[in-house]
């Protein structure tokens, strides 16, 4: 019984701690962020990010243009789970701030190892 009882102790402590150094490190898109959340923001490129002669809408602008202020963000969010899962071309979708006419967008920034 007793080796039980530590085994528990030790696994909640191995628990906590995991939580903890998660909470504690920034990714890419900052600390409270993950670029899969932050993916969702980008629903109203969808078509946008698949299909590189389809047009931008306001709302997708408007979402890159924040996001995009963030490079590694942007290109985080572009490889997600959620963006592969929701059928983003990460070749196409960082074509969006160009396409959007962003003055600040990251030029000649590539996502990936390509």
């Amino acid at each position: 019984m007793e080796g039980c009882v530590k085994l528990v102790w030790v696994v909640g402590l191995v628990v906590l701690l995991v939580s903890v150094a998660r909470v504690d490190s920034a990714g890419e898109c900052g600390k409270s962020t993950s670029p899969d959340a932050e993916a969702i923001k980008l629903a109203p490129c969808g078509s946008a990010a698949q299909d590189e002669s389809a047009s931008v809408s306001q709302s997708c602008c408007a979402q890159v243009k924040k996001m995009g202020q963030n490079p590694s963000c942007l290109c985080a969010v572009l490889l997600s789970n959620t963006a592969k899962m929701s059928g983003v071309d990460p070749k196409i979708a960082i074509t969006i701030p160009k396409r959007c006419n962003l003055a600040n967008r990251p030029v000649g920034y590539k996502c990936g190892r390509k």
